[in-house]
């Protein structure tokens, strides 16, 4: 049961100095019984005239920021602790009607699943459709989680995970003709696929854990991370990393989910000046694994972790 420590470091800077206008955060880890938030401390300067938390409609927490001063950069630094209980070799308990695909989802889940279950992109030659349904055997009958596992395990051997500093994802049919992406867009496209095949789908955004004695394990650290979350009567919501191949929870730190990725954006606001005036932003992020005298409590202001604009 790893302690991991997330450090994350936003720099937005400026021609001049700016004012700023409203900045909503998404860095408080959900606490689970998979991960348990030990410690967080979020430092912003310059200082936010006001601070204040909610919770989104998907249970998400959120921080709201509101500034009176004007500054040349404009920064936020995270750290957060916390208990993480990896899923090595995961094994989902499905209800019995689900453990081979298709299946359907009772009447008492299908109100709440609806809009987790509809298309979000248009699809007009059906490519993510066939896409999709190119991991079906000739009757159509699979074991669920075969399914789902081998599509993830597609993406991480068939495509190129490539950084992107745009906001915003990629249209799910440009990642698949191009087969490559950032890791939010192989989490969109892969998204679209287990919707085209009417299971219901949510995308994640949190942190990725690359042992530093392993970084060839994975790729997408050093920043946010975004992967997807599919439901599965019996077992709930369950994770998928297709930049990674990962299925189940092992080294995803889980920040926020929503339906679609725009509703989890870890940082997102606005400062009032010129275009010109944006000389753009740094992110660094660091998550390592803490010994048992490594996990004194941290101080700071308020309490969350962080992420891009």
């Amino acid at each position: 049961m790893p302690i991991l420590s997330v450090h994350h470091r936003t720099v937005y800077q400026y021609r001049r100095p700016v004012s700023f206008g409203e900045h909503r955060i998404m860095f408080r880890p959900r606490d689970s019984y998979d991960q348990r938030l030990i410690e967080a401390a979020l430092d912003i300067t310059p200082d936010p005239a006001a601070l204040r938390w909610m919770f989104d409609v998907f249970g998400n927490c959120v921080a709201v920021a509101t500034f009176d001063t004007r500054s040349e950069t404009l920064t936020f630094a995270s750290r957060i602790t916390l208990e993480h209980t990896p899923e090595h070799a995961p094994v989902f308990p499905l209800a019995p009607h689900a453990t081979h695909y298709p299946f359907g989802y009772g009447a008492e889940d299908m109100p709440d699943l609806a809009r987790s279950i509809e298309r979000r992109w248009p699809d007009p030659r059906h490519e993510v459709d066939a896409w999709a349904r190119s991991f079906l055997p000739a009757d159509g009958r699979i074991p669920t989680q075969e399914l789902l596992a081998a599509m993830t395990r597609s993406v991480r051997a068939n495509f190129t995970y490539l950084a992107r500093n745009e906001k915003g994802v990629q249209d799910p049919l440009t990642t698949l003709r191009g087969k490559r992406g950032s890791c939010r867009d192989f989490a969109v496209l892969m998204m679209e696929a287990v919707r085209a095949l009417g299971m219901a789908a949510r995308f994640v955004s949190g942190y990725l854990y690359n042992p530093r004695n392993d970084r060839a394990r994975h790729v997408g650290g050093g920043s946010t991370h975004a992967w997807l979350q599919v439901y599965l009567p019996g077992a709930g919501w369950v994770e998928f990393d297709p930049t990674n191949g990962i299925v189940g929870n092992r080294d995803l730190i889980r920040v926020a989910v929503a339906r679609d990725p725009a509703q989890a954006v870890p940082l997102h606001g606005s400062f009032f000046g010129l275009a010109s005036d944006d000389l753009g932003m740094r992110v660094e992020v660091d998550v390592v694994e803490l010994s048992g005298a490594e996990t004194a409590p941290i101080g700071g202001q308020g309490s969350a972790p962080v992420a891009a604009r």
